[in-house]
């Protein structure tokens, strides 16, 4: 340490006899000074003098459709603006209270350095002081880039009050001064420095303080924040009020004492109440103080792991967290705060928050053509650590990779698919397929014979039941689908094939996955019933692909990200739809749901406002805790859940629902319900937020499906006639028809096939029974003899009364 204060001593002497700062330096010419300052400045030459400055951390800044503000996360709250958006005011302040010849010395301010060298001298410490506005920045710099590197004792080092680290602060300073205009260093400066309360840079400290740009900063306003940046941990504003107004009138004295404002302005302004002025704006940079915190958390998720965002972000979750939390992005997302606000209203309204049945509910709305994300809600308030079962911060409307939780069992809106792999397989809307009787009491049975496969049942029978009674016999499909018949959709997977396969695979690819993003389990239960758990936004958009004509597109939060005024290539919004379904099938899905809410149907409560054009298919689980409703225009999809979020081992029976708001004791001020199926709840949120979302829109109709869809393909059917069942099936399946057995009386020999039904032709895709013979019919047992007629007995008139 000796050698080091000798030669800032030498320096400085030589530098004070010799006067002079050419070329920004203060060392004098060599030959006029003698071999112990000529040392001290060979040694100041050896110095590094490359000094480099990397970008900023930059607080981001995540944006609705509209432009509104979401959330602005940040691992610094930083906005970094040029020089001309700053109040000249602010500038002048700071300079005159940091480093007030900032603009007459050359990187060095030597009257500084000397006054701070013979304090520190007669301390016998190193204190600090002396240092330019430029070494400060310089300093500052030094820091940052330690820190961004994750280099602690680096950082430290920029910091550590020595020698050492001074004169070579110096050096830098000296040749940055050679390479940027005073402005420039300033504008460094200004967007560098801490401000206290969490706040870098001015513009982000304006922000915060006084809810106003740095542009537009007054006398008083700039005089406050130039006075935090010495002891920004203990003159803020916010925190520490008192110094803050001590601080400031240092600032205001300075002013005015080198003639920056004249007396009378210096005492106008320190006569302001920091009340006057102060106006605290809480930044956004968690989710938890978003207006939108379950949207945010959903759109910081997306962006982490989302694979097209490689080359825009990184392959790695670090890389991206770096760029988020530190690039300065402007995200822009595909939230419409309208529809937000009508979905958030209409859950709460319905199933309140906290309500005593511990009912939650949750809603995702879907753009059709793009799979923009228009809004997602749930009846729950955002908080990270729950004090009341109104709070939680699992996103109950997404898939658990984004925050949410594992989904809830779907129920009858699985139905759609089936109905999917059938029009897929030739059957046309008119078709009737065979159910067998049910009821809930008396549930039909189905067997490994009929669904079999991999997704096929064990050995043990499963029972189907049906929410009412229906017999045995052939429906229309159009009425099991709006009446939503168990048994009908089993028997249509039995006729299919009896392979609950198909019929999965029909629903992956149009989306349909669990909420981990598994594709379902291979239970037929699952597959055709929806006993399994998916998220609100994964249905939603899985039903996106049939009113898009068949045209899938995965569920996008963002519509653009732009770095340094400059977007980023993103993949647009639309670009990554497919056509996942026949367009004509699709469309031909959509007329069968026609009927879930027309009357008879299971939502006849559900039409829209205004004749709009909408269809939609209701879910109930079996155990009736899960209740949905999913339905779609040609410009919205959307999908609403209602049911128990925390009913584990899925025990609770959704009766006598008794439905208030949190701390009410009285009365069911958003209903009493006896039971609760999917029109019950469900439904009517689902017609309230689409009423609203789409209540400046166009009443768009549906495109018809072509009477190919509607009627079917009439094809002949082979004559299978004194064959086996097994050739008949198999000639059968090869001209495009379902094969299904049945057992009649005829004079063939028994086990052989005696014909078809129907005889001659059918629509392709659609079953055909083959008539196997079971030997002729049983003679008609004999007469019963009529009984031999009884007697009728002739009545007896009494006797004449005797006369007396």
């Amino acid at each position: 340490m000796g050698g080091v204060v000798s030669l800032l001593g030498a320096l400085l002497a030589a530098a004070v006899v010799a006067g002079f700062l050419a070329a920004g330096l203060f060392m004098p010419a060599v030959g006029a000074i003698g071999g112990s300052v000529r040392t001290a400045v060979d040694l100041f030459d050896a110095l590094p003098e490359e000094f480099t400055t990397s970008p900023l951390s930059e607080q981001s800044v995540i944006l609705a459709a509209d432009g509104s503000k979401i959330a602005t996360p940040y691992d610094e709250n930083r906005v970094i603006v040029p020089i001309a958006e700053i109040a000249p005011i602010m500038r002048q302040a700071q300079v005159a209270i940091e480093d007030h010849r900032f603009y007459e010395h050359g990187g060095a301010d030597l009257q500084g350095i000397l006054r701070a060298f013979i304090a520190n001298q007669t301390s016998g410490a190193v204190t600090g002081g002396g240092s330019s506005l430029t070494q400060q920045y310089v300093k500052i710099t030094l820091q940052e880039n330690a820190l961004r590197a994750g280099d602690k004792a680096g950082a430290r080092a920029a910091t550590a009050q020595n020698y050492g680290r001074k004169i070579q602060e110096l050096k830098y300073a000296i040749q940055l001064e050679k390479s940027l205009t005073k402005d420039q260093i300033l504008e460094g400066y200004l967007n560098l420095v801490y401000y206290g309360d969490r706040a870098y840079g001015v513009e982000a400290a304006s922000q915060h303080y006084f809810g106003h740009s740095a542009k537009t900063l007054n006398l008083t306003e700039a005089a406050l924040l130039a006075g935090i940046v010495q002891n920004p941990g203990t003159t803020d504003p916010i925190n520490f009020p008192d110094k803050a107004l001590a601080r400031r009138n240092v600032v205001i004295d300075r002013m005015a004492e080198i003639g920056v404002v004249t007396a009378a302005e210096a005492k106008a302004a320190k006569d302001v109440p920091l009340a006057d002025i102060m106006r605290p704006t809480p930044a956004k940079n968690s989710c938890q103080h978003s207006d939108y915190p379950y949207f945010c958390d959903y759109v910081l998720a997306w962006l982490k792991i989302d694979p097209s965002l490689d080359p825009v972000l990184g392959t790695s979750e670090a890389k991206r967290i770096q760029a988020i939390y530190r690039g300065g992005l402007t995200i822009q997302t595909t939230l419409d705060p309208a529809i937000m606000r009508a979905s958030y209203e209409e859950v709460l309204r319905r199933v309140p928050a906290g309500n005593d049945a511990a009912l939650g509910s949750a809603a995702a709305v879907i753009d059709v053509k793009t799979g923009a994300v228009k809004a997602i809600s749930q009846n729950t308030n955002y908080n990270v650590k729950p004090a009341n079962p109104s709070e939680t911060a699992v996103n109950w409307a997404v898939d658990s990779i984004y925050g949410g939780s594992l989904g809830f069992s779907f129920g009858s809106t699985a139905k759609v698919f089936g109905l999917v792999t059938a029009l897929e397989a030739g059957w046309p809307t008119s078709s009737s397929v065979y159910a067998k009787a049910s009821s809930p009491s008396s549930p039909a049975q189905f067997t490994n014979k009929e669904i079999k496969g991999e997704c096929g049942v064990g050995s043990t029978p499963w029972s189907v039941k049906n929410d009412h009674a229906t017999g045995d016999g052939d429906i229309p499909l159009a009425k099991a689908t709006a009446q939503s018949i168990n048994s009908a959709f089993v028997g249509l997977a039995v006729q299919l094939g009896g392979d609950p396969c198909k019929i999965r695979e029909t629903s992956y690819r149009m989306g349909l996955h669990q909420g981990n993003g598994k594709i379902l389990p291979s239970y037929p239960s699952a597959i055709i019933l929806g006993s399994w758990s998916v998220s609100p936004m994964t249905l939603a958009s899985s039903y996106q692909t049939l009113a898009n004509d068949g045209i899938y597109c995965p569920p996008v939060p963002v519509m653009s990200i732009i770095k340094d005024n400059k977007p980023l290539p993103l993949p647009a919004l639309g670009s990554r739809c497919e056509q996942r379904v026949d367009a004509d099938v699709a469309r031909g899905v959509t007329t069968l749901l026609k009927g879930v809410m027309e009357p008879g149907g299971t939502a006849d409560n559900a039409s829209l406002a205004g004749g709009r054009p909408a269809v939609g298919k209701t879910g109930t689980t079996d155990g009736k805790n899960e209740t949905w409703f999913v339905g779609y225009t040609p410009q919205l999809s959307t999908a609403v859940w209602v049911g128990t979020p925390d009913d584990k081992n899925n025990s609770r029976v959704l009766s006598n629902i008794c439905l208030r708001p949190m701390g009410e004791t009285k009365g069911c001020s958003a209903g009493r319900f006896g039971s609760i199926f999917g029109a019950t709840i469900a439904a009517p949120i689902w017609k309230a937020i689409m009423d609203r979302a789409l209540a400046d829109q166009p009443k768009t109709p549906f495109t018809p499906p072509s009477t190919k869809v509607t009627e079917g393909e009439k094809i002949d059917i082979p004559n299978v006639a004194r064959r086996s069942v097994e050739d008949a099936r198999a000639l059968l399946a090869q001209a495009g028809f379902v094969a299904s057995a049945t057992k009649v009386y005829s004079n063939y020999r028994v086990g052989t096939v005696v014909g078809t039904s129907p005889r001659t032709t059918a629509t392709r895709g659609s079953v055909v029974r083959i008539l196997v013979s079971q030997g002729p019919a049983p003679a008609p047992p004999p007469p019963v003899p009529a009984p031999d007629p009884v007697p009728v007995p002739v009545p007896v008139p009494a006797p004449a009364a005797a006369a007396g």
